[in-house]
């Protein structure tokens, strides 16, 4: 069986939330405050019972009115939903511990455990009573608090929590919960054999040749009868050793004695004396966890060793402490049945490399069911790149409201979805799983708009970083593939505020051509009988207008087409873009000096130099007769497209964004002659509308 699903009413950030879960290993991700640390408390309150299970004030949910403060006492309940696995066999353990709790009686079965802290029923008067004279709810929660918390009590029930039926504790404790927490003390629980942990470890696994020998070699009784022999054997030894301390203490001894007799200890012929045995159990003690090095003739205690080594040696020490714990040989009817394993962000410590083989580890564990259910919550990107979207769970805080999206959910079933799920799930590497973590995501077209949007925000007056927005390039058109897993109109996707920087790129065809290919932006509409004519942003921007968290922006005008070319029409007073990468920089410098003078058309046409390309350019250019295009818009055109032609797109958008964060923290007017000032930049308006929106 597996928790497949979690309802949690009144506790902490969940004021009324379901979460479902996966068999195996569910990674639980999201920004600060989201909520991952307190899910993990809460499926601890209901089956971990080595763990505190009342409650402080600041657990409850503040999200709650006066009035409902006012009406009813504040309550907390969990409720965890258990179902059978794929794999389970008919009538099995699982189903014989979850019995008395079954809310479905099928084969497929289901079954329900209800964690509540409440306020008895006969201090409700009371409570009401003395709730009506505050005001405010600071003071309804402090009355609470200093009045009537010491009154509240748990109970946790099977099966349909209605009915009030309290779960059995007997079959509570077949659960094993391990938790991790990020601030882990990990030296202190697993060095020396004095700890509790280590020394049941060493005892388990002692004569494990024999504990694990397959039972057609070797019976039961053969097992302990072996196992008997050793102990007895031992038991020699150590009596062998005892016996040679009491020889070496003879002398010493004596002059005990000596001291003794002469303090009266030997009074009414009481002697003291010295005798004793060791078992193997008691001889833990004396070991210590040391680390060799294969090939090298050094050890070194673990003291010594790497914080993050010594993490991922404790996690191993701990889920061989869950495979004693489900040992019914070994425990009887002590032992376990469901071990679950829980880790707060395991990647304090650990090099991203260790990250993924750690995680590798721990599907391994669960395939052998050392462990049952697993749950991950984390921050890294290293681990939400190297696991299935179908194990991701991505908690978003959005204005105080809590919501789990469930990214490999968000696909549809039919092969268009599941081609667009593998293509998320194969691009989604440490750089584009940033955007389940960040509160706000852009997604942009390539490595240009990734490096040098940061850096024109600041050009407006906003700092991204402020606002835990994250940058994705979702490599060329591919935007839709990525939209599934936040279009907040359909179920398991995750609210996100999201935009979509988009080229408009404009292309025709031939009537009777299949294919679509590129042309300039003053050929776009100018031939309607022989041409049909597409661009890639009006649509989007249309469709999505109203969308309740995504918008489209993009260049969306006449004489709109890329990043870079709109660059070059929102800055075309000066030489700012020209970057040393540049090719062809002398006649772009030129070009602008001709078109802040007001040079015709012919002027510039006549400095660009000769090659295919730019006699095409040339020959379409002249070739245009539409009024509507000013021979002013079609000098920017000239710029725009010989800019776009001479950029090398990442190298350029490096050099461009090192000048311009240089460039802004130069003053507007020189302080000393012959000092640097500011050059004048514009930011696209469509980029501007774009920040303004999700900084909104």
């Amino acid at each position: 069986m597996y928790i497949s699903k979690i309802s949690i009413e009144g506790f902490r950030n969940f004021p009324q939330n379901e979460i479902l879960f996966n068999d195996g290993v569910n990674v639980i991700i999201g920004h600060n405050n989201s909520g991952k640390t307190s899910l993990i408390k809460a499926i601890s309150l209901v089956i971990n019972s080595e763990t505190p299970r009342r409650l402080e004030l600041d657990d409850f949910s503040k999200s709650t009115t006066l009035e409902n403060l006012q009406r009813l006492p504040p309550s907390v309940s969990i409720s965890l939903t258990f179902k059978k696995s794929t794999d389970e066999p008919p009538n099995s353990e699982d189903l014989v511990t979850v019995s008395n709790w079954l809310t479905v009686l099928s084969a497929d079965y289901e079954a329900k455990l209800t964690y509540k802290f409440f306020l008895p029923i006969e201090k409700h008067d009371e409570y009401i009573d003395s709730l009506q004279e505050c005001d405010t709810k600071d003071k309804a929660w402090q009355v609470i608090k200093q009045d009537y918390l010491r009154f509240y009590t748990y109970k946790i029930y099977g099966g349909d929590p209605s009915l009030l039926q309290t779960a059995d504790s007997e079959s509570l404790q077949k659960f094993d919960f391990q938790f991790l927490n990020a601030i882990r003390d990990v030296e202190r629980d697993m060095f020396t054999g004095r700890n509790t942990m280590l020394k049941e470890i060493l005892d388990f696994f002692l004569d494990y040749d024999i504990k694990s020998a397959d039972e057609a070699v070797k019976t039961s009784e053969v097992k302990l009868a072996e196992i008997k022999a050793a102990k007895q054997a031992f038991s020699v030894q150590a009596t062998a050793l005892i016996t040679e301390l009491q020889i070496r203490m003879r002398a010493g001894k004596d002059q005990i004695l000596n001291y003794a007799r002469q303090t009266g200890a030997t009074f009414n012929n009481a002697t003291p004396d010295f005798d004793g045995g060791i078992s193997e159990v008691e001889l833990f003690s004396a070991l210590k966890l040391i680390i060799g090095y294969t090939g090298l003739d050094i050890k070194i205690p673990a003291t010594h060793n790497g914080l993050g080594y010594n993490n991922l040696i404790y996690m191993s020490l701990l889920l061989a402490k869950m495979q004693v714990n489900s040992d019914g040989k070994y425990l009887g009817s002590n032992a376990k049945v469901f071990p679950v394993l829980a880790i707060e962000e395991p990647e304090a410590h650990l090099h991203p490399s260790m990250q993924y083989k750690f995680l590798k580890f721990l599907k391994e564990n669960r395939l052998e069911r050392k462990v049952r259910q697993i749950f991950v919550t984390t921050h890294s990107t290293q681990i939400t790149s190297a696991v299935s979207l179908d194990d991701i769970i991505c908690l978003h805080n959005g204005g105080n409201t809590i919501t789990a999206g469930y990214p490999g959910k968000c696909f549809a079933a039919d092969a268009a979805g599941q081609e667009s799920k593998a293509y998320v799930q194969r691009f989604l590497d440490a750089t584009r799983s940033d955007m389940l973590f960040a509160q706000k995501v852009i997604f942009v077209e390539g490595l240009a708009e990734q490096i040098l949007l940061p850096t024109l925000t600041k050009y407006i007056g906003t700092d991204i970083e402020d606002h835990h927005i994250a940058i994705v390039p979702v490599g060329g058109r591919h935007f839709d593939n990525f939209l599934r897993i936040f279009d907040s109109t359909q179920p398991f996707t995750i609210p996100k505020k999201i935009v979509c920087l988009k080229d408009r790129d404009p292309e025709r065809k031939l009537k009777a051509a299949r294919s679509y290919t590129k042309c300039y932006t003053f050929e776009s509409g100018q031939d309607n009988v022989l041409y049909d004519y597409v661009n890639h942003i009006e649509g989007k921007v249309v469709a999505h207008a109203t969308h309740p968290n995504i918008r489209f922006f993009g260049q969306n005008h006449k004489n709109g087409k890329t990043f870079e070319y709109e660059l070059m029409l929102s800055n075309l007073q000066n030489d700012v873009l020209i970057t040393n990468s540049i090719s062809n920089r002398d006649e772009l410098s030129e070009l602008i000096a001709l078109y802040n003078t007001g040079s015709l058309m012919g002027d510039l046409l006549n400095r660009i130099h000769h090659s295919p390309a730019a006699t095409n350019f040339r020959n379409a250019i002249e070739a245009l007769a539409d009024p509507a295009w000013t021979e002013q818009e079609k000098n920017q055109s000239i710029l725009a497209q010989r800019y776009l032609s001479s950029v090398g797109k990442g190298e350029n958008a490096l050099e461009l964004a090192t000048f311009l964060e240089e460039n802004i923290l130069l003053p507007d007017v020189p302080a000393n002659p012959g000092d640097s000032i500011k050059k004048a930049f514009n930011v696209p308006d469509y980029i501007q509308q774009a920040i303004h929106w999700i900084c909104q």
